[in-house]
């Protein structure tokens, strides 16, 4: 049952948008113990996290995707279960399978790593597309059906898979269909001069993840996530969302446009960031600061775009700078 706008509201109230802010802090702090000078990156985890979103982070080999995974799963007390894809995967391997147990006389379902709240899904991209295709059903519905029989994940659920674009032998590309149920892409970069002198220091005499504690509960990363849906999005920024995604559909470089699933992230995620950011109501700049990493990985570029050497990023910054802002 759908709650009132009235019981939605009540509960914005009783979790503060101050309070909201206090929490990613926290875990953003505790990330920070490993990860090195990648703030902005944290903070879109922290929004997928608290949209119940899935991310893709994508980037060369060593730049820091598993640590930075590993980091934030280790600062919330929830399930964590981490899955290397290798082109011999089975999706068994994933969900679960029923087998015969002898001592009971009877068939038992054994639950894959899926049934868990973080999955982390190590190089996502060397698995075949079958075994790719296992997480589809979880990553949209929050349920997995094995043997005929539909089963629920635990709450929250969120994907972290990671990737390597450079690597193309022994890999499998994944669908538009899988790629539009990631909430966020999202990339690393390498560390400035600076950073990558900290990261020896840090990594000197121990590793930091060993002894990262939780900073959060299940229950309270729950509660957050109902009371972000309650941050307020005045009609004109809606109307703004999808004069964004509209946007991509009618535009001259752009051969397959996004879809509503994208004006549904950019909805939630903008909610997120504003409650990131101690505020209770959802602006213009929240939605610019996620359009590329929301809109990008969905849109496929014509092959003369993409031959004179632009890339789907460099598009949905010209949008950005085209569609009207709404002004107050």
């Amino acid at each position: 049952m759908t709650p009132s706008v009235d019981a939605e509201v009540e509960f914005a109230l009783s979790v503060p948008p101050a309070q909201l802010q206090e929490l990613a802090e926290k875990i953003g702090a505790q990330v920070a113990q490993v990860v090195v000078g990648k703030a902005a990156v944290v903070e879109l985890l922290l929004v997928a996290l608290l949209c119940e979103g899935h991310v893709l982070l994508e980037d060369v080999p060593g730049t820091g995707k598993t640590t930075l995974a590993r980091a934030l799963a280790r600062s919330l007390d929830c399930g964590f279960q981490r899955i290397q894809f290798t082109p011999d995967l089975l999706p068994t391997d994933i969900t679960g399978l029923t087998y015969f147990n002898q001592q009971a006389a009877a068939f038992q379902f054994r639950a894959g790593p899926i049934f868990t709240n973080m999955l982390l899904a190590d190089e996502i991209n060397r698995a075949t597309p079958r075994t790719q295709s296992a997480l589809l059903e979880a990553m949209q519905e929050h349920t997995v059906t094995a043997d005929g029989e539909t089963r629920t994940l635990p709450r929250p659920f969120v994907v972290l898979a990671t990737q390597n674009p450079v690597e193309l032998e022994g890999t499998f590309p994944l669908p538009e269909a899988q790629l539009d149920r990631f909430m966020l892409r999202v990339a690393m970069g390498y560390p400035d001069l600076d950073e990558e002198i900290a990261i020896l220091d840090r990594f000197k005499q121990h590793d930091p993840l060993e002894t990262l504690a939780a900073v959060a509960s299940r229950a309270e990363i729950t509660a957050l996530q109902q009371a972000v849906r309650a941050i307020t999005i005045a009609v004109p920024v809606r109307r703004y969302i999808v004069e964004l995604v509209r946007a991509t559909r009618g535009h001259e470089e752009i051969e397959l446009g996004a879809s509503p699933r994208a004006s549904l992230a950019l909805q939630r995620g903008g909610q997120a960031l504003a409650a990131i950011r101690g505020r209770g109501f959802v602006t213009p700049d929240d939605l610019k600061a996620l359009a590329v990493p929301v809109l990008a990985h969905r849109i496929i570029l014509h092959a003369e775009s993409r031959l004179r050497g632009r890339n789907a990023a460099d598009v949905v910054r010209g949008l950005v700078g085209r569609v009207p802002v709404p002004v107050e």
